[in-house]
This record gives structure tokens, sequence and C-alpha cells, in this order.
């Protein structure tokens, strides 16, 4: 059985050396990689995303992340991914990657994604170039999902992101900021690139379980959500939900 942990928003500041760390050991022999959905930081300063990257380096599995929208605020991007690369996490931003686990292969796409709205209640690239900006962004988003997810052939998809697919999982959310928690072009994507599950984070007054219109398994891992310093997923579980889902 192939199980993944995995948690967002952790939201690390200066003084927040340990607070993963001390969990590792509840990681070893239960789960074959940590998945991280976005907003590792408080404001994308250079010492918080050290102060990460110090418990990430002790962590026992790989370790695979997506940025959030906090960790963009300082334009510190190419200096978080770089710190967080020397702790030897692996920083997916519109790309991919793969690992094996009881010989079978698991293909992780991530990305940040982006707002937008879901149906019913959603932008449109039409108007002034500012809201144009805005919704190319997330449609630009939504391809690359789409593309990397169909460029896998692995026996597991996982799409990892910060925004949310689904309205499902936003509910306990303002209604009035869903188009900015996240877009249905991304559940879209999940549903034509075949995958498996979709982890995010982002709403903190969400709820952890959701469906893109296809069925497939949307998990709000925002670590208000799940309240625990992560939760552990079983590939297979999840698979098993989105086949009776297709019945």
């Amino acid at each position: 059985m192939i199980r993944v942990a995995a948690v967002g928003d952790v939201h690390f500041d200066r003084n927040s050396r340990g607070r993963l760390s001390r969990h590792w050991k509840d990681l070893e022999g239960k789960a074959s990689a940590l998945l991280l959905a976005g907003d590792l930081t408080q404001v994308g300063h250079e010492e918080e995303i050290k102060t990460l990257a110090a418990d990430l380096a002790e962590c026992p599995l790989p370790v695979i992340a997506v940025l959030g929208n906090h960790d963009y605020h300082m334009n510190q991007v190419d200096t978080i991914k770089g710190l967080l690369s020397e702790a030897r996490v692996k920083v997916l931003d519109h790309s991919g990657t793969t690992f094996e686990c009881s010989g079978k292969t698991v293909g992780v796409f991530g990305l940040k994604g982006f707002g937008g709205g879901f149906i019913g209640a959603s932008c449109s690239d039409f108007g002034e170039l500012e809201i144009k900006t805005f919704i190319h962004t997330t449609k630009n988003a939504a391809r690359d999902l789409l593309q990397g997810l169909q460029s896998f052939n692995t026996d597991y998809k996982i799409a990892l992101m910060h925004y949310s697919p689904t309205a499902e999982t936003l509910l306990g959310e303002k209604k009035e900021i869903y188009p900015f928690l996240g877009s249905y072009l991304l559940a879209e994507a999940l549903d034509a690139g075949g995958a498996n599950v979709c982890f995010h984070g982002h709403a903190h007054k969400g709820i952890e379980h959701g469906a893109t219109p296809g069925g497939i398994p949307v998990r709000n891992v925002a670590l208000p959500v799940i309240g625990q310093a992560f939760k552990i997923y079983s590939l297979d579980e999840l698979s098993k939900e989105l086949n009776a889902e297709l019945r």
C-alpha cells in the first residue's frame, strides 16, 4: 500500500524551528513522501524559509513542495527555491517528479494554481487588461496542469497545488472570496488529465474532503483544516474512492 503525508499552510516564521521536525518520528515507515501544499512562510522572508529548511532537512522522507501566495509576497521566490533545494526539498513550479514504492510508480505534478472562481460565479477574460491577466494566469496554470498530468506514464498521478480546484473544500469560507481561493479550470484539467487525487491548501476555514465534477478526490490539507502537523493518505484507498464515483 502506497501512502503519502501531506500538509499545507504551515506558515513558518523565524521562531518556528522544530514545529514540524519534532513530528518526524511519526513518519518513518508510514509514508513514502511528504507533500507540502504551499504557504510555507508568513511573508516569504529569507529567514523564515531558512527556519523551515532546517526542519525539512531532517525529514526521513523525500519532501515535495509547491509555493503559495504568502511565499511570493517579498519577491524572493528564487531564494526560497534555492534554500529548499539545499535542504533536499523538490520544489515543483509547473513541473513534475516521480518516485517508486512497492513496485508502483507515482507521478506528482505541482504548481501554485490561481483564482478565478467556480461555475456560476467566475471571472472571464473580458474587459480590462488587469482582468484578462488575472484569468490568463489561471488558464495557463490549468493548461500546464493538464499537460503535466498527461505526460505521466505512472500507476498513480497526484496533483499538488495551493489554490483549490473545487468549491466543495471551501465550505466555511466567505463566498465573496471564492474567486481568490481557486478556479474550476483547475478541476477541468484534473479530470481531463486523469489525476488520482489532488492535494491543496489556502482555504484555512474550508473543509478537508471534496471532489471534482469527474469524481477525482480533492483534499484540503491546510494545517488549520486537518489540525495536525501532517496527515497520511493511502493512494490505494483514494483510487477506490475515485473508482466508486465512476461506477
